[in-house]
């Protein structure tokens, strides 16, 4: 509905912003001048009638009619300004654009025909120039990186000048968006120097094929997997945004892999060692698309990040196929792209010559949820050398976009009207009528995005990425775009903190701030606190986060045992915690959007089966939970959000043996990262007969919370399961405090809300 009234007081107040400026034309313009703006554009052709009544018809019967239109427009124009409030300032940027493709070389290695084909482009009312600049194997621009490679550069202008910057200035001067596109993407020609050198970079078939067909001929693919393959990538991305200071890069369908690709050693070995099991001989087995298709989002993701690092307000542009063909041929998950906010405009490709096979396509459910987010166009086909289009087909297609609100996108420039079956003024003039106003883009107002969805579950692994764990729930996580790993989710501390070699290639803030934290088990983790992008799966954070990156472990004084001890390699943890005494914090508040509300964490319930990490609270899967509420804590410098003290009060204790017979007047937290449950009592006296060290089955034991939970345990010596620890220490602050590791979340999910300050409890039974 708001996009129905949106579009409307759009129609109808340029409609009425239109009949009032050209009826102030025909009373101030000199007639001559207006007969020559009439030739130029249609709309001036219009109030062509008006001028040869004379001035006497203007006043008797055109100054009562602007009286009118001027009355009317104040009128709509109030009436229609909700709706313009309701949708991004991006939604009202119509697309114009054109593709500079390998065919225009000849045009623009010339800069006269350049500075022409910029001027005639802003004369039609085009708004954006998308110049190839990787294609081939090669760059089409001066590259410092394929340089280095030893690989040629061929693509110079007829006075040695940069074809590139040369397209990029002239655009600016005509005050074109100028976007530059990665036509080839992942693809290359098996013969190129690049493939040559790099033998080891390229996926292939089951059957070792390396090649497939496509419209730019036989062609290899480099494995979007490879971390050296994605590394190459973002840098060439990177030099572009950085030596042009680019409006934004564009990846097209080719920013993908073929479906029947994938069967190379690394990806083989990725696969195998992520999931347990090689990839199935069925290319198009469900799960294994996913897999393939969820790796190329996350780069998508991670080169996102890097190029908003460096300019925030650059357009991520996407082109590709419809969904369909896209995701499960290509594996080219762009609608999660678009969801996930990481697309700031989409120009789907539609090269068809039937109008209603035309129309299908650009009503597709995948289009109309777009458009209501992004900038939205349709890639239409202008020609090719060999196969021209008629100027009619194009009209018909460009007309069926604009009455849907969507832009147009035309492949390519000399086929707009240099190579056409009809002549270059008839094909203009017919532009000028399909674009009779400007449309003029700004990407200024290209702001940060958010995600389109307000909740989203997340895998809890059963095993980490690095050492051995008797039982915990691992996030995935890159920071840094480097390599997914899987990280400890611990509910009772707060921060990220991971060793060294977790992080990747991306910039990183450095504050030289050496931190230490103690964790419960007599842990001192110590190094340096540093920001840096971070992804949670495929969800990136809305910005760079505080990570401690550890350098050092060691055990306290008064627990040597601690896991430090035992030289098992580090994996990791993400504390999501709202309790933080100092940095770094729950890095949770960094999500967007209302994914940074709260969290639920789902076990497994005691099996090997991974748990969820439900990412913001939502009416619906808030059902069912049974809250208590946390206090208030004063705020920190540094911290976002609320803080609150997790732990939680009333706590009522029954330990068989002990004088701890339903005592209400405990303090307990819910914690992943404890291992097995434990109960600190303060007096001895109130364990009784009881001996510090693990509970026996003798020892049964009930925590609850009146009408919140009841948790009932039958000791045992089985870890992560059963076991519970019992000690007393004088010293402790509480007279009785349990911390109820993870075991307690096989029976109930967990709630944690920092808006609210409020821990939920749901029985799993």
């Amino acid at each position: 509905m708001t996009t129905q009234f949106w579009e409307k007081s759009i129609e109808i107040n340029a409609t009425l912003t239109n009949l009032l400026v050209n009826t102030v034309r025909s009373l101030f313009l000199y007639r001559s001048k207006l007969r020559k703006a009439s030739g130029r554009v249609a709309s001036s052709r219009q109030t062509s009638p008006f001028i040869h009544q004379g001035w006497w018809l203007l006043r008797k019967r055109l100054l009562p009619l602007l009286c009118l239109i001027s009355f009317i427009t104040v009128l709509l124009i109030n009436s229609f300004a909700p709706s313009f409030a309701q949708l991004p300032p991006q939604s009202r940027q119509e697309i114009r654009g054109v593709w500079l493709s390998g065919n225009d070389f000849n045009v623009f290695r010339n800069r006269s025909k350049v500075q022409a084909a910029m001027s005639q482009l802003r004369q039609l009312n085009f708004n954006t120039v998308y110049p190839v600049v990787w294609n081939d194997g090669y760059t089409h621009y001066p590259s410092a990186i394929m340089q280095k490679k030893g690989i040629p550069f061929f693509f110079k202008g007829t006075d040695g000048q940069d074809v590139i910057a040369d397209i990029i200035s002239q655009a600016r001067r005509e005050g074109l968006l100028a976007i530059p596109w990665f036509e080839f993407g992942f693809m290359v020609p098996l013969s190129s120097e690049l493939a040559s050198q790099h033998p080891d970079w390229l996926t292939q078939k089951p059957d070792g094929t390396q090649t497939s067909i496509s419209a730019a001929g036989e062609v290899a693919w480099l494995n979007p997997f490879h971390p050296e393959v994605q590394k190459f990538i973002t840098e060439l991305v990177m030099e572009v945004i950085t030596q042009y200071d680019a409006d934004g890069v564009q990846f097209d369908d080719h920013m993908s892999l073929p479906v029947d690709f994938g069967y190379d050693k690394y990806t083989i070995s990725l696969y195998t060692q992520e999931t347990g099991n090689p990839p199935p001989p069925n290319p198009q087995a469900q799960a294994w698309i996913k897999w393939r298709a969820d790796k190329i989002t996350a780069f998508m993701v991670d080169l996102h990040q890097t190029v908003k690092a460096r300019k925030p307000n650059a357009i991520f542009s996407v082109s590709p196929n419809y969904y369909d063909f896209a995701y499960k041929l290509q594996l080219q998950d762009w609608l999660n792209w678009v969801r996930l906010g990481i697309v700031d405009e989409l120009v789907m490709q539609v090269y068809r010559n039937d109008l209603e096979s035309f129309i299908a396509q650009i009503t597709r459910p995948e289009i109309l949820e777009t458009q209501k987010i992004i900038p939205t166009g349709i890639g239409i086909m202008a020609g090719l050398r060999n196969r021209p289009v008629s100027m009619p087909q194009i009209q018909s297609q460009v007309q069926a976009a604009q009455q849907r609100g969507l832009g147009s996108g035309f492949f390519y420039y000399e086929s707009l009207w240099d190579i056409a079956p009809e002549p270059a003024a008839q094909r203009q003039s017919a532009f000028a009528a399909l674009f009779p106003n400007p449309a003029l883009r700004d990407i200024s107002q290209n702001t940060p995005r958010k995600p389109t969805f307000d909740t989203i579950s997340l895998p809890l692994y059963t095993k980490p990425s690095l050492g051995q764990r008797v039982r915990g729930y691992f996030l995935e996580m890159a920071i840094a775009n480097g390599k997914p790993r899987r990280i400890l989710l611990d509910t009772g501390s707060a921060g990220l903190r991971v060793p060294k070699e977790f992080l990747g290639n991306a910039p990183i803030r450095r504050t030289g701030q050496n931190i230490k934290e103690v964790l419960s088990d007599g842990t001192i983790l110590e190094g340096e606190l540093v920001y840096a992008n971070v992804r949670f799966g495929l969800l990136p954070a809305a910005e760079p986060v505080p990570v401690q990156v550890v350098t050092s472990r060691q055990c306290i004084a008064q627990k040597p045992n601690c896991s430090a001890k035992s030289g098992a390699p580090f994996s990791g943890i993400i504390g999501v915690n709202y309790f933080e005494k100092s940095l770094p914090y729950n890095p949770l508040r960094k999500l967007p959007g209302n994914l940074s509300n709260g969290f639920i964490v789902i076990g497994n319930g005691g099996s090997n089966n991974n748990g969820s990490l439900i990412l913001g609270l939502t009416a619906n899967n808030q059902a069912g939970f049974k809250m208590a509420a946390w206090s208030k804590q004063s705020e920190i410098n540094g911290v976002p959000g609320n803080r609150w003290d997790s732990q939680l009060s009333k706590v009522c204790l029954t330990i068989a043996g002990s004088s701890a017979k339903n005592l209400c007047n405990g303090k307990m937290i819910t914690d992943t990262g404890t291992i097995n449950g434990l109960t600190e009592f303060k007096s001895a006296s109130t364990a009784g007969k009881l001996k510090p060290g693990v509970l026996r089955s003798a020892n049964a034991l009930k925590v609850a919370i009146n009408s919140i939970f009841d948790y009932s345990l039958t000791p045992g010596n089985r870890d992560g399961f059963n076991r519970w620890n019992l000690s007393i220490s004088p010293q402790a602050e509480l007279p009785i405090f349990v911390n109820t590791g993870i075991a307690f979340f096989d029976k109930y999910d967990v709630l944690f809300d920092q808006v609210n300050g409020r821990q939920g409890f749901r029985s799993r039974r």
